[in-house]
């Protein structure tokens, strides 16, 4: 949910008084717990290049929804058990919202309905380790004396029994409605980070037997708290790049390999005060540092939008308000070139480190507005969507309705006697819009594997991202280590700024050497500087440093005969890279040197000279 997104409730329940809907009755439902999977999808999924993909290597789009609730409902103030305290009145017991109104399979058939194959599926920390049993839910009597928990594994259960795949979702710490100043702003605010990362690893075990839950969505709008605002690269304790790269990492070597590894932008920095900074960063860090997954080919960048909201707006009206514009204020061009800016260009510039499959994880808009301009502006983005074939979640599935009125804004809603009202229920004016996101044109079928481009950041510590290298010893020991992802080979550095970069397929090398010095220099390819070279048939995969200055080569054996030709790369004093530096800028506002493809590193060299710091200056490529 955006920033203040209660702003937004009330301007739509103001409409709901004048604008109430009709009643229909809802279409004739198939049976409840078909086992059929219509979809005929093979779990798990992966990613090639900006498309996920299934064990099948065809294209999987995800076309879903948020079915929320057991991330909280609760406001923060007030009797918890009292409906009113509730996000529009909406009580969800800490479990998925509706089983007090109507039964899962009623809730999933209405889903497949809608041609959705996929859900995000929020949860809070605090649901975790809640042991009290739910109240009875009159809909779902075999729920009764569940904790929380065991409700989400029904929920969990049922959905990839009929073919859905589900993205587990980390929404919230505290079971409490987002997102404003509530506890909840970063995924260490109201806990620890290492009681974050552990209930990741619990949840990432807990499913892992099941391949069709396929997505782990680490935390839900990183945004500022009171005092601080986050971050991305800073290397603190406000680094949400850096605390989800940790995270991800051990899910995948501690937990479960299989999962797609979800990272949304930074929601929100600064105070939202005019002539103060503060803006909605979203995923635009991501163009000059990235994250690198020991596991290949499992990231997935995700963002949010409302219209309510925008690039430089945090959707609040009143306190908070600011005179930037919101996204329902631009036009569609100015509209494409923000999000575009923002997030689209992780999808949309392929063969970039930053390359990999954008879902927007969050969108939507009330079927009671009346606003002519957030109509407009839903109908806009809906059609970017559709037209740049983007992977999307509908905030949200699931709500509740009062004779036609109500909150408004899920697809789904449902009322106390288990009457249904729907987004295509001829009422809606949202009805025609998404059924053109649902049934536009995809790209389906095979997905043909993409070059994998990765960075490799020594900021502030070791950056290891082969497994390989990971269950050996350390192999150079008060250095800074940055290794490529096994199967990747190193093939470009930065002069300054100990950045590297990978790409390339290489098997698991049978060996590994750490050079140091000029024992196996064959030809004086930098006259004057010193030659670190990798011996006969192998190939550079990592590297160290020691606070700027390099330090070691670690180089892998290949299996195949490597090529013995080659030429020097300099870049002590500008860019040397191929056309068009394939990878993407890698080290922003440093020179870097680059191997063209199909060349390999055997080598680098730097100088000891004054003022040097002995940092590279020069790349040894081979064919």
């Amino acid at each position: 949910m955006a920033s203040l997104r209660r702003v937004r409730i009330k301007s739509v329940l103001l409409a709901v008084l004048v604008t109430v809907g009709v009643v229909v009755p809802p279409p004739p439902l198939a049976a409840a717990g078909t086992e059929a999977d219509p979809s005929g999808w093979v779990a798990p999924l992966s990613t090639r290049g900006r498309y996920i993909v299934d064990a099948a290597g065809n294209r999987f789009k995800l076309k879903a929804a948020n079915w929320h609730g057991a991330s909280g409902t609760w406001n923060g103030s007030g009797d918890v058990n009292d409906p009113a305290t509730h996000h529009a009145g909406e009580i969800a017991y800490q479990t998925p919202l509706g089983l007090d109104r109507v039964s899962i399979d009623t809730v999933i058939d209405g889903l497949a309905e809608l041609g959705l194959n996929s859900v995000r599926l929020p949860f809070s920390n605090a649901m975790i380790h809640d042991t009290a049993p739910v109240p009875g839910l009159p809909a779902n009597p075999d729920l009764r004396g569940l904790t929380p928990l065991q409700v989400y594994d029904r929920v969990v259960t049922r959905l990839t029994a009929r073919g859905f795949a589900v993205i587990l979702n980390n929404h919230t710490t505290t079971s409490r409605w987002c997102c404003g100043l509530d506890g909840n702003e970063r995924w260490n605010t109201a806990q620890t980070e290492q009681r974050w990362q552990d209930d990741w690893l619990f949840m990432a075990r807990r499913y892992a037997a099941n391949k069709r839950v396929v997505g782990a969505d680490l935390y839900n709008e990183v945004r500022r708290n009171v005092f601080d605002d986050p971050n991305w690269g800073w290397g603190n304790g406000t680094d949400w790049q850096r605390a989800s790269q940790r995270v991800a990492d051990r899910i995948q070597t501690e937990a479960n390999p299989d999962l797609l590894l979800i990272v949304e932008g930074i929601n929100w920095t600064g105070v939202p005060v005019d002539g103060l900074p503060h803006g909605r960063p979203t995923l635009e860090p991501a163009r000059t540092l990235s994250h690198t997954l020991v596991d290949s080919g499992k990231l997935v960048y995700a963002a949010h939008f409302y219209g309510y909201t925008g690039p430089n707006h945090s959707g609040a009206t009143g306190t908070g308000e600011t005179h930037d514009p919101r996204y329902r204020d631009l036009s569609p061009r100015e509209l494409r070139d923000v999000l575009h800016r923002q997030a689209f260009f992780v999808s949309a510039e392929t063969g970039k480190h930053y390359t990999a499959p954008l879902w927007i994880s969050e969108f939507g808009e009330g079927r009671h507005t009346t606003d002519a301009a957030s109509r407009a502006w839903f109908e806009n983005f809906v059609g970017y969507l559709a037209e740049n074939d983007t992977d999307f979640a509908y905030w949200p599935a699931v709500g509740f309705h009062d004779g036609g009125g109500g909150n408004g804004w899920s697809l789904l809603s449902w009322d106390t006697a288990g009457r249904r009202v729907d987004v295509l229920d001829g009422t809606d004016w949202r009805g025609p819009a998404w059924r053109r996101l649902v049934d536009s044109p995809s790209r389906t079928g095979q997905i043909p594997m993409a070059e994998r481009w990765s960075m490799l950041n020594l900021d502030y510590a070791d950056f290891q991202a082969s497994r390989e290298v990971r269950s050996k010893a350390d192999w150079n020991p008060g250095a800074r280590k940055g290794v490529c992802p096994d199967g990747q080979r190193l093939t470009g550095l930065a002069h300054t700024g100990n950045r590297g970069l990978c790409t390339g397929t290489l098997a698991v090398p049978a060996d590994y050497a750490v050079v140091r010095g000029e024992t196996y220099v064959d030809t004086d390819w930098a006259s004057g500087y010193t030659k670190v070279q990798c011996p006969p048939e192998h190939a550079a995969v990592g590297y160290s440093v020691t606070g700027a200055a390099f330090s070691a080569l670690l180089c892998g054996k290949s299996s195949t005969p490597l090529g013995r030709t080659g030429r020097t790369v300099w870049f002590d004093r500008g860019d040397s890279r191929p056309s068009g530096a394939p990878g993407g800028d890698f080290a922003s506002g440093h020179y870097k040197g680059q191997c063209a493809p199909g060349e390999y590193v055997a080598g680098v060299a730097y100088t000891g000279r004054v003022g040097s710091n002995r940092t590279p200056d020069a790349l040894l490529c081979r064919a």
